[in-house]
């Protein structure tokens, strides 16, 4: 092996599945495309989409997998059951049936847990292994081996977790996997141990993953690479179970900026960093982590005083890295600058090139705008289409193609003829389109269903391209719980159309149904600006 493909470390992405463990995170199809697509851009070498038969989700999520242009989707599954042949056994069935590549197995390498969670022999689950392993190859599948609490095993028994190990690696397994499953590890601990099994599998097919129990996964992690393993496992901003798995938004630029290893992530794909992990964040209604590294609002954060007169000399007294290499600015309590160079970069990203220097009426009261809604709870790393329009409203790209005159908006809770308690939403629409006034009532289930149903009824009739296009998602996310009930709420809708385009909005209010009003009329705008309609 050169020195290059030595050095080369592999990147492998299991938020789809280790983070849809964590309590509270329930990710929906359209979650799983945003951010399958997001870490393709991105440039993760293996997404792993979830476990094919586990459940209805990972199911609907593997009949459609979005296209990708470098990372490889892979899916995840466990050996074959004890006392099973492999070609019988239903799980192993359903994971290689997957459309995809490549497969990642899960097994056993801790005597104990083959003893009480198996209930079988060391060497019926050495062949669970193998047998496995080497059905997948014949099917045509790359295998990635989970050696499931590697570490616990390897401390109790090295002989037998060294076996097991060897046994995937001799099948044909791509890469060895060493779990740190429970998270207990340290890192002299990992660097030791992957150092030893480095002398029986070369680290060209060892991995990592390590969980984040002792606040150590991201540590462990790069001891494993120090120690030869060259294929690291983790999650966007660390999801997981218990206490979260080891985090990529942590570990990217530490491996590129920080090491002389090679990773599948450009320059410019890194400055894109903290717009990922925040495109996360906004996709589970959960607000970002402040003092997260590298990404955090904190993260490069200066209050006045003798730190702030530093930075301001030499932002490398305080700074570990320049913030815009990952996407995130330097901030100065005192005396911000508030991102501006960060606006318009974006706005160079959607077309509309802007020098970062130069002074512009419209960019500056565009600037200050983007900067007043944000403040007002307005949040545009996860609605990429109402940032948009609102930059190029501001520079009167964007026609008026309908004015809202009024809606209403009746809820009816009552008990049906048959003795079902039902509620039925109604709303009334009042609108200006091609000159004419139309008034429209229609229901449906909920509120936004019932808006969008009238809304549709009074444009399509001037759009027809309206008649393609559907709601995906729809999340509410509050924003003040302070004030209970009188909270302001975001409100955050995708929706796509049958060209395969998808795209999301945002609205903010202190009535939800306003805020629903106000991403809904930004999600029809922009299916109409991008089919070039006419007013």
């Amino acid at each position: 092996m050169s020195e290059e493909q030595n050095n080369r470390v592999y990147l492998y992405d299991t938020t789809l599945r280790d983070g849809a463990q964590t309590q509270g995170v329930d990710f929906s199809v359209s979650d799983k495309i945003a951010i399958s697509e997001a870490l393709d851009e991105l440039g993760i070498d293996h997404i792993e989409g979830g476990w094919p038969g586990a459940n209805p989700t990972d199911d609907a999520f593997f009949a459609q997998l979005p296209p990708v242009k470098g990372a490889a989707f892979t899916a995840f599954g466990m050996t074959r059951r004890p006392g099973r042949s492999a070609e019988n056994d239903p799980g192993l069935a359903a994971l290689l049936g997957a459309e995809t590549k490549i497969v990642c197995m899960v097994g056993k390498t801790w005597d104990f847990h083959v003893d009480v969670a198996l209930d079988t022999t060391l060497d019926e689950n050495l062949a669970m292994i193998a047998d496995s392993i080497v059905l997948a190859g014949k099917r045509g599948k790359e295998v990635f081996f989970d050696a499931e609490h590697f570490f616990d095993g390897y401390k109790a028994n090295p002989v037998y977790a060294l076996a097991c190990a060897k046994a995937a690696h001799d099948a044909g397994a791509r890469w060895i996997v060493l779990c740190d499953t429970n998270g207990g590890t340290l890192p002299d601990e990992v660097r030791r141990v992957v150092g030893e099994v480095a002398q029986h599998i070369p680290g060209s097919h060892l991995g990592i993953h390590a969980h984040n129990d002792t606040e150590n996964a991201v540590a462990n992690s790069l001891a494993a690479v120090e120690a030869g393993a060259r294929h690291v496992q983790g999650t966007i901003n660390g999801l997981g179970e218990r206490c979260g798995n080891a985090n990529l938004i942590s570990l990217i630029p530490s491996l590129k900026l920080k090491t002389e290893y090679e990773i599948g992530i450009s320059d410019t794909a890194l400055a894109h960093l903290t717009h990922v992990s925040r495109l996360l964040d906004e996709r589970l209604n959960r607000m970002p982590a402040r003092y997260q590294a590298y990404v955090g609002e904190a993260a490069f954060t200066h209050k006045g005083g003798l730190h702030v007169s530093a930075v301001e000399r030499d932002p490398r007294t305080y700074e570990h890295i320049e913030p815009s290499l990952v996407g995130n600015q330097r901030h100065v309590v005192v005396s911000d600058q508030a991102g501006r160079a960060n606006i318009v970069a974006r706005f160079r990203e959607i077309g509309i090139d802007i020098e970062p220097k130069a002074k512009n009426a419209k960019v500056e009261r565009l600037v200050e705008e983007v900067k007043a809604r944000e403040h007002q709870g307005y949040s545009y790393d996860g609605a990429e289409a109402s940032f948009e329009l609102l930059a190029r409203r501001a520079l009167g790209q964007v026609p008026d193609y309908f004015k809202l005159n009024s809606f209403r908006v009746i809820d009816e809770r009552r008990w049906n003829a048959r003795g079902e308690l039902i509620t039925l939403s109604e709303a009334t629409i009042k609108v200006e389109v091609g000159g004419n006034q139309a008034m429209t009532v229609a229901e449906g289930n909920g509120p936004v269903n019932a808006l969008d149903a009238a809304l549709r009824e009074a444009l399509t009739p001037h759009y027809p391209a309206l008649e393609d296009l559907w709601l995906v998602d729809y999340k509410v996310r509050i924003l003040t719980p302070e004030d209970a009930t009188a909270a302001i709420t975001r409100v955050m809708i995708e929706s796509a159309d049958g060209h395969g385009h998808r795209w999301s909005t945002v609205g903010v209010s202190g009535n939800v149904i306003d805020a629903s009003y106000n991403a809904l009329h930004d999600s029809i705008t922009w299916k109409l600006y991008r089919d070039n309609a006419t007013t």
